[in-house]
């Protein structure tokens, strides 16, 4: 690309935002403008990442911030509630989104649809920016037309605070879109210890493990008469996820509504 992305990103002390910063200072065409945080204001996010020469200034309020610079895209990695409103005074300013955030449900993605169709602008809400999480859910949508019993295992870092993760979750929506509703295990089977069949998403089931040590991992077991079909992606560190958010910053520059999931961007 021949046109300098001009970014800010929130979130930025985090681990996937720090990883984000680092993208954008090895990427040509990729330049930080400014960045929000509820704390070192008006410091830079070099002095606070210990970073050289990246001199991007902090502030407080992202509406103040997209007022005082002329920016292209917004990056979020916060929580829940932060990314919301940030993503709704993104919107509203007309500056292109790419979220990575997770917790958002059917309802909220449904209600930023609609105000990214008003505004004009271009939003990227993924579960998981790496690329081959995003293979993998495509695969097990594929396996989702023949294969009727299937149950979801995601495992993360013990510090994440959602649960199932926004990957299992969307997961089991692209296989319940090819796969008819079905009740899976016996008919009067009993829970001895609640929860020990996990989330019930359609019939389809989805367990979350938390262990320190883990990343961001996920496997989709399919079961047949006389066959089982695994599918599975491992993330061993956050650098897996910079191709897809490198994607999604330079396609979503390209868009004036609203995608949910980087499936939807892959050609």
């Amino acid at each position: 690309m021949n046109q300098t992305i001009k970014i800010v990103i929130a979130g930025a002390r985090g681990k996937m935002g720090s990883e984000t910063v680092q993208l954008i200072q090895e990427t040509e065409h990729f330049e930080l403008i400014a960045a929000v945080d509820h704390k070192y204001i008006g410091q830079t996010v070099g002095e606070v990442l210990g970073m050289d020469g990246v001199t991007a200034p902090i502030y407080h309020d992202l509406k103040d911030c997209l007022q005082n610079v002329e920016a292209d895209v917004f990056i979020d990695f916060t929580n829940y509630e932060t990314g919301m409103k940030h993503t709704e005074i993104a919107i509203e300013a007309g500056v292109r989104s790419v979220i990575g955030t997770s917790g958002f449900t059917k309802e909220d993605v449904a209600r930023l649809q609609t105000l990214a169709e008003e505004n004009n602008t271009g939003v990227i809400i993924a579960p998981n920016f790496a690329l081959g999480a995003v293979l993998m859910m495509k695969f097990s949508k594929l396996a989702g037309k023949y294969f009727d019993d299937v149950e979801i295992i995601e495992m993360h870092h013990d510090q994440k605070l959602d649960a199932p993760s926004g990957t299992g979750i969307k997961t089991a929506e692209m296989i319940a879109e090819v796969r008819k509703p079905h009740q899976q295990g016996h008919p009067n089977e009993k829970e001895l210890l609640k929860g020990a069949r996990g989330a019930d998403y359609d019939g389809i089931r989805i367990h979350s493990v938390r262990l320190p040590g883990l990343i961001a991992h996920q496997e989709v077991l399919f079961g047949s008469a006389g066959e089982t079909l695994l599918i599975r992606h491992d993330s061993y560190n956050r650098h897996s996820f910079m191709s897809g958010v490198k994607l999604a910053v330079e396609r979503v520059m390209e868009l004036n509504v609203l995608v949910y999931g980087l499936d939807n961007i892959l050609e």
